[in-house]
C-alpha cells in the first residue's frame, strides 16, 4: 500500500505546485505575515475535503450536473476577474505602501471569506480533485484508494505548510514596494489567465 500512497503523494505535488489562486493568496499571506498559517491549514482542510469527495464518488456528481458545473465555472471567472483586478491595481498603485498597510488591516474573517472563494470558485479545484483524482482513484479497490486518498492530501499540507513558512521568512525581502508591484502583477496576470481558460471552458 506504500507505493499506492507514493502514487497519490507524487500526483498531488504535481498537480499542486503550478501557480494558481490558492498559492498566490498563501504566499501574498505569508509575505505579509497576517494569518499565514491559518490560511495554509485551511487550504489543506479545504483540498482534504475536495480530494475525498472527488475520489470517493463526488466526480461522478460535477460530471453529472450541468447547472452546477456553470454555477462553479461563472461563479470562478467572476471572482478571478476581481481579484485579478485588485491585484493589479496594488501593482500599479502610486503609493504601494499604502495599499499594502490597508490590506494588512483586513479582518481576520475577510481574509477566511476570500480565501474560501479563491478555493471553491476555482473550477481546476474541481477538476483536478473530482475528474482527475477521482477518475484515478475508482481504479483502485477500497483499502488502497484510501491510501491513494492520503497521499493527496499529505502533499498538499505539506506544501501549504511550506509555502506559508517559507514566504514568512522571505517577508524582509520580498516586502518591498518594488517586489510587491511584481508578485502583485504576476498574480493579476494569473488570475486573468485562469479566467479567461474557465470562461472558453464554458462556452465549450
Amino acid at each position: 500500500m506504500w507505493a499506492v500512497y507514493l502514487q497519490g503523494a507524487l500526483l498531488g505535488a504535481a498537480m499542486i505546485l503550478p501557480l494558481g489562486p490558492q498559492n498566490a493568496f498563501v504566499m501574498n499571506q505569508g509575505v505579509r505575515r497576517q494569518y499565514h498559517l491559518m490560511v495554509a491549514l485551511l487550504c489543506a482542510l479545504s483540498d482534504m475535503v475536495l480530494i475525498s469527495a472527488g475520489i470517493f464518488g463526488g466526480s461522478m456528481l460535477l460530471s453529472q450536473s450541468s447547472l452546477m458545473l456553470g454555477l462553479v465555472t461563472w461563479g470562478g471567472v467572476a471572482f478571478l476577474l476581481w481579484f485579478g483586478w485588485g491585484a493589479m491595481k496594488t501593482a500599479f498603485s502610486k503609493n504601494i505602501t499604502l495599499a499594502s498597510t490597508e490590506v494588512m488591516k483586513q479582518s481576520r474573517w475577510r481574509i477566511v471569506a476570500t480565501l474560501l472563494a479563491v478555493t471553491w470558485l476555482n473550477l481546476h479545484v474541481y477538476l483536478d480533485t473530482f475528474v482527475v483524482l477521482g477518475s484515478l482513484g475508482s481504479q483502485f479497490s477500497d483499502e488502497a484508494r484510501g491510501w491513494f486518498a492520503l497521499g493527496t492530501i499529505t502533499a498538499s499540507f505539506v506544501w501549504f505548510f511550506s509555502l506559508a513558512l517559507f514566504s514568512a521568512w522571505l517577508a524582509p525581502w520580498l516586502n518591498t514596494p518594488r517586489v510587491q508591484r511584481v508578485i502583485n502583477a504576476v498574480v493579476g496576470v494569473v488570475m486573468w489567465g485562469i479566467a479567461l481558460q474557465l470562461a472558453r471552458q464554458g462556452w465549450q
